[in-house]
């Protein structure tokens, strides 16, 4: 029998409750590993093959691998595999790896590859913000001098982090800037976020137009509120072509993009005036934002939709693309934890933004506040659900 200890814990339950501590230390390696095998380009070497690959095929087709390395890309597999990325089958003298339904969006050219969107996540820029999280830090610097070795100083100053001073976010903490002001002055953010944004749309909009043809019929116009480089806008004017589509967005996010058919950029500002439509797309932008910043969005988008002047309009709305936070539900497919990934996103708008991930509640308040007389929440996106709000 385990000895308990004063407060009656046997060894047995310390020594899980310390790997339980152990693994969330750890969980970052989870998608470090995840991201060398994208930008090795594992998934495509795995996809080309055509077949079972075996770590050694898989070792001698990466080009850029130093010899000395070649024994550790076995562990790399070893812990994705672990991970649900890849599977492993039977070959006559050692197994041979495949892809998952997984790591088959981590290709370079299937149609909902999300790679962008884990490029973006896991840059530098944004992970460096979880430093300044708090509460506090010393600052470590570097004394370098040429008579001597690089010795490791502490610095007499602290930095004050986030939750010690009145910054809006840990990003403007660590760059001295919100997140979006930042992005504008600096090309690879901006790049890497319309691409991973442009990326995750691309699966989200085709089970939209899929599953909820109802929503869009009998509308003649919609303007998709910070819709980007446009890939909502595009499916949703193929889809429709009877529907004429705005794409509204930051001047210098849509400066240099064409018109076409029915679809047409619109260079603005979300907060000040949202073009007049019959309906309102916002897809991932209202959990960027607080409650204040979200209720001047709804209201300028209730006023999209009450100018009509053409006559009877069948319905006007606003479509909203975002999370309904299951917190006192317990949501799961398969071994998988659809809650959990709901907070890490709550924890990504605080560090990040200035926004959050809501419960129907928080929604509720919100959508009545900004003067909406009613809404209905789908949940057939996943993580996310198709909220439609009727003025």
């Amino acid at each position: 029998m385990d000895k308990a200890n004063a407060k009656g814990e046997t060894v047995n339950e310390l020594l899980k409750a310390e790997a339980h501590v152990w693994n969330h230390i750890f969980s970052f390696i989870n998608s470090m590993s995840l991201k060398c095998a994208v930008d090795l380009g594992i998934p495509d070497f795995i996809h080309n093959h055509g077949k079972p690959m075996t770590v050694s095929e898989l070792v001698a087709a990466l080009p850029t691998l130093n010899p000395t390395k070649a024994r550790n890309i076995y562990r790399l597999m070893r812990i994705l595999l672990h991970s649900g990325f890849f599977e492993q089958q039977k070959l006559s003298q050692e197994d041979g790896y495949v892809l998952t339904d997984a790591s088959r969006l981590l290709l370079k050219d299937t149609p909902f590859g999300i790679t962008p969107l884990l490029k973006v996540m896991l840059d530098p820029i944004l992970t460096k913000p979880w430093d300044f999280l708090g509460p506090c830090c010393w600052n470590l610097r570097l004394q370098n001098r040429a008579s001597e070795p690089i010795n490791t100083m502490w610095d007499s100053s602290i930095t004050h982090t986030w939750l010690q001073n009145n910054d809006s976010t840990p990003f403007d903490t660590a760059h001295g800037k919100p997140l979006w002001d930042y992005a504008c002055h600096v090309p690879k953010l901006c790049h890497l976020f319309n691409e991973g944004m442009a990326s995750d749309a691309r699966l989200i909009i085709n089970v939209l137009i899929d599953k909820c043809k109802g929503s869009f019929e009998g509308l003649d116009s919609l303007v998709d509120v910070g819709g980007g480089t446009g890939t909502v806008g595009k499916a949703i004017a193929h889809a429709f072509p009877h529907l004429n589509c705005t794409v509204l967005d930051l001047p210098h996010v849509v400066a240099g993009l064409k018109d076409s058919g029915n679809l047409k950029y619109v260079g603005g500002n979300m907060f000040e005036d949202v073009p007049v439509a019959d309906a309102v797309l916002i897809k991932s932008i209202l959990h960027d934002w607080n409650d204040d910043e979200c209720m001047k969005i709804l209201k300028r988008c209730k006023e999209a939709i009450s100018k009509q002047d053409k006559g009877v309009v069948i319905k006007k709305n606003v479509m909203i693309v975002d999370m309904v936070v299951m917190e006192k539900k317990k949501v799961n497919d398969g071994s998988f934890n659809l809650m959990e990934t709901q907070l890490f996103f709550d924890m990504l708008m605080m560090v990040l933004q200035t926004g959050r991930e809501r419960r129907e509640e928080e929604w509720a308040k919100l959508f009545f506040a900004a003067g909406f007389s009613n809404y209905n929440i789908t949940p057939i996106l996943g993580l996310r659900s198709l909220i439609e709000l009727f003025p």
